[in-house]
């Protein structure tokens, strides 16, 4: 299984020198990847319960970079660990310039880009960024639409409902061929079979283990419909608890609990990559670094 880190980019610990420092720290600690999410705003009524603890989304969120930057910031001080997004709200960006960013880090990086992909939960944002919060699915099956043409053609054309890309050259190309691979997040029927059928993984979270499995087992099923190996269809997923030093109740794993607690949910989850984010504990690069570091070992002991 691969780890991966979740880099300081929001919260109390955000600064140019903590994403550099964690960055090069976890290369150095034989991390496997840096991840980012996307957040934009922490309104003062929210539209929608954040989906996870009692429904309010952690004050740490008010404070957050914008995730290819900072990915691009790690990029430039690093050389081995790969970059991702989980996830990153494609609907909000219009898609050939989200493909010319997405691009240029893969450039720039030298192919190191995983390009995760969701739909959000928040409708404040939204409105915020001028997008309708109907028809979402479709703008983001429509947005992979843009991004797979740009990416593989060599004259780029498109014709859709909410875009249109007149016959172009767009160049240049990603350095991973045919393309990034595209990680897309979700948990209902409607995201499940999107990932089934056209993505190279699911972007999965800490939930209780069998609702888990069963997600995973009918991404399996749908992709097999579809006519696809599911065996190419990688599950990454995001941790980010709040820990504690005793050990808690097993019902609560992996929303809080120990190191340890956290590190024997991962190794039973059975993803292929595992990422944790432990912005909900630490006031510190320090803390964050000695706790990746003790996680790495736990991960991979036994």
């Amino acid at each position: 299984m691969r780890i991966g880190l979740n880099l300081p980019h929001y919260g109390s610990l955000t600064s140019p020198e903590a994403v550099t420092g964690v960055s090069r720290a976890a290369e150095a600690l034989g991390y496997d990847s840096l991840w980012t999410g996307d957040r934009i705003l922490a309104p003062l009524r929210p539209s929608d319960r954040y989906p996870g603890g009692d429904g309010t989304m952690p004050a740490e969120m008010a404070t957050y970079l914008d995730p290819l930057t900072a990915l691009t910031f790690a990029a430039a001080g690093t050389s081995r660990i790969r970059l991702g997004t989980s996830t990153l709200n494609a609907p909000w960006y219009p898609p050939v310039l989200l493909a010319r960013t997405l691009t240029s880090l893969d450039v720039l990086s030298k192919g190191r880009l995983e390009v995760g992909l969701g739909l959000g939960w928040l409708r404040d944002e939204y409105t915020a960024t001028g997008v309708p919060w109907p028809g979402r699915g479709a703008r983001l099956d429509e947005t992979l639409d843009v991004l797979e043409a740009i990416w593989d053609a060599e004259v780029v054309a498109h014709e859709g409902p909410r875009f249109r890309v007149p016959p172009s050259r767009i160049m240049p190309k990603p350095v991973q061929r045919p393309r990034p691979p595209i990680l897309l997040a979700g948990l209902t029927p409607q995201a499940t079979t999107r990932i089934a059928r056209r993505a190279d993984g699911w972007l999965a979270v800490g939930l209780p283990l069998p609702y888990l499995s069963a997600l995973r087992q009918k991404i399996t099923t749908e992709a097999e419909r579809y006519g696809r190996d599911p065996a190419g269809l990688r599950m990454v997923q995001r941790l980010n608890p709040r820990l504690t030093d005793s050990p808690v109740d097993p019902a609560r794993v992996p929303a809080t609990g120990t190191l340890r607690q956290i590190a024997e949910y991962a190794k039973a989850a059975g993803a292929d990559e595992v990422f944790i984010d432990l912005t909900l504990t630490v006031t510190t690069e320090d803390q964050m670094l000695d706790l990746a570091g003790r996680f790495r070992d736990l991960v991979r002991a036994g």
